[in-house]
C-alpha cells in the first residue's frame, strides 16, 4: 500500500487517508477513490481505468519518472489521445486528454 500511496501521490498529487492497515481512500480536492489490498495482483482480463490530465506529455514524464513503464505509446481517438501504462503493481491504467 506504501508504494502505491507513494507512486501516486508522486504522480497525481493525491493525499490519502488510512481506513485500518488494507485500506486507503484517495482524493485531490476534486475526486474521491480508494485502493484495498489483496493478496495477489492480477492483472490484464479486467477493466482499463483512465485518468483526464490537462497535459498529457508532463504526466507521461512524471509517470516515468516515478518507475511507471509505458506500454502504449501517446494515440490519438476521436477527441483526444491518450496512452496506457503499467504501475509498480503491475496494473496497466490509462490517461487521456482532450484535444
Amino acid at each position: 500500500m506504501a508504494r502505491s500511496k507513494r507512486f501516486y501521490g508522486e504522480v497525481f498529487g493525491w493525499l490519502f487517508s488510512d481506513y485500518g492497515p488494507t485500506y486507503t481512500e484517495f482524493f485531490d480536492g476534486r475526486i474521491t477513490g480508494g485502493f484495498t489490498s489483496t493478496e495477489t495482483v492480477t492483472p490484464g482480463g479486467g477493466p482499463l481505468v483512465v485518468f483526464y490530465a490537462a497535459n498529457l506529455q508532463e504526466t507521461r514524464d512524471k509517470l516515468l519518472a516515478a518507475g511507471a513503464e509505458i506500454v502504449q505509446p501517446i494515440f490519438a481517438f476521436p477527441g483526444g489521445q491518450r496512452f496506457h501504462f503499467k504501475d509498480p503493481d503491475g496494473y496497466i491504467l490509462g490517461v487521456w486528454t482532450e484535444d
